[in-house]
């Protein structure tokens, strides 16, 4: 079978800068465990990885309220639990009576932080660009260990000054910081300002591309529009403005043809048990398979059926990762982002095929289905994205067993 070298050599060397600057995904589990579960290992990657490995290597993006006196200690925690992604929160999160507290307080944090080990991209959600600002001229020069901002209610008008100001912090911190704009407003959900809207904001990121890490939605804000909460049993593809403009945005923003841009998953909000309306969404057959019939009744009680099928439509709508609110929520993004092998040797087949220029259809690996050639290429490259930071499964692992190893540490 053909294997694609997943790890560049930047990665396989790793640099003795005394910061530990290089993590990965999975490596708060054991070495052996590891072994067991990936045919490929997840890569490592740090901040001065390509745009596009960074972005993929966000996975779950855990938010932590930014008034909390304990910020260094919770950051550091999750990083060690393997979370490698998390937002500050200075807006939805904070008071507007504490906004000023919790600025000082994320300061304070990022200045404590630079002096630790980087074991997860940290950003900001700030509510304004002065904010921006400020948190640029309170922390420095030291070590910087702030990886970006995260743009609330972004619209082309608006846009502008909060990119300028990270542009500007970058110089002055002198590292590269990322923007991720929050698609949340009124004139990108109603339909009739929804092009005009959505073209205006394509343009605006198009002249800051290198700095744009990636797009996300804020979906509590979209639903309140429209006075919406949607229900745990269901999920946000079944709230049809949501899904409606969740499509929209992938055709703008997220093409992938190297004009669109890495689109996250919007939050799942429920992180506990109910009474439920529906049957649960998870099939007893792969849990049986595993004799883990007490771990899919755990998972079905605490609601986690409706959050895996929320990941799993997110990707077959085009998005990679997700907000998360809930630690817990974190390892069921994370065994979801893990390649499967079977998907891996149909991605590596078809890239294969386009090397040698052929084109055409041909059974795959596993003589299952059909792979295309030229329509499932890029398709093809996205799974190898993913396999850079996520890994590649062993042929007999399934998510199952991913989830199983990370829930039960």
């Amino acid at each position: 079978m053909f294997f694609i070298d997943l790890q560049p050599q930047h990665d396989r060397l790793r640099a003795d800068d005394g910061k530990g600057a290089y993590v990965r995904h999975f490596d708060h589990l054991t070495q052996t465990v590891r072994d067991e579960l990936f045919a490929v290992s997840p890569g490592e990657f740090d901040r001065s990885s390509p745009r596009t490995v960074l972005a993929n290597a966000l996975g779950a993006t855990l938010y932590v309220p930014g008034v909390r006196d304990d910020l260094v200690r919770a950051i550091t925690r999750r990083a060690a639990e393997g979370v490698r992604s998390v937002v500050i929160d200075l807006e939805d999160a904070v008071a507007d009576r504490y906004v000023d507290q919790a600025l000082e307080n994320v300061v304070k944090a990022l200045v404590d932080l630079s002096g630790v080990p980087q074991q997860t991209m940290l950003f900001v959600r700030v509510r304004t660009p002065e904010h921006i600002r400020q948190i640029i001229d309170g922390i420095g020069e030291v070590n910087c260990a702030l990886n970006g901002f995260v743009l609330p209610k972004f619209t082309a008008s608006t846009g502008a000054r909060f990119l300028g100001e990270i542009l500007s912090g970058s110089e002055r911190v002198g590292t590269r910081l990322f923007a991720m704009p929050v698609i949340e407003t009124p004139d990108v959900l109603y339909r009739e300002t929804r092009d005009d809207a959505l073209s205006a904001v394509r343009d605006l990121l198009g002249q800051y591309r290198d700095i744009v890490l990636a797009v996300r939605f804020g979906a509590t804000d979209l639903c309140g529009l429209f006075g919406i909460r949607r229900d745990r049993d269901l999920t946000i593809y079944h709230v049809g403005v949501v899904a409606e403009l969740i499509s929209e945005v992938v055709n703008h923003l997220g093409r992938a043809d190297g004009t669109g841009y890495t689109i996250t998953g919007p939050v799942w909000e429920y992180f506990a048990g109910h009474e439920r309306l529906f049957r649960p969404q998870l099939r007893s057959t792969p849990f049986e398979d595993r004799d883990a019939r007490s771990f899919r009744h755990e998972l079905v009680s605490k609601d986690f059926d409706g959050l895996i099928r929320e990941i799993v439509l997110d990707r077959a709508n085009g998005l990679t990762g997700k907000t998360v609110i809930h630690p817990s929520h974190v390892a069921a993004v994370h065994a979801l982002s893990v390649v499967p092998h079977e998907e891996f040797s149909d991605a590596a087949d078809i890239l294969e095929v386009g090397i040698s220029g052929d084109a055409g259809v041909r059974a795959s690996g596993y003589r299952n289905k059909m792979n295309e050639m030229r329509p499932h290429r890029r398709w093809a490259e996205r799974v190898q994205d993913r396999a850079r930071v996520f890994g590649v499964a062993n042929p007999e692992v399934s998510h199952v067993d991913i989830l199983t190893a990370l829930l039960d540490r």
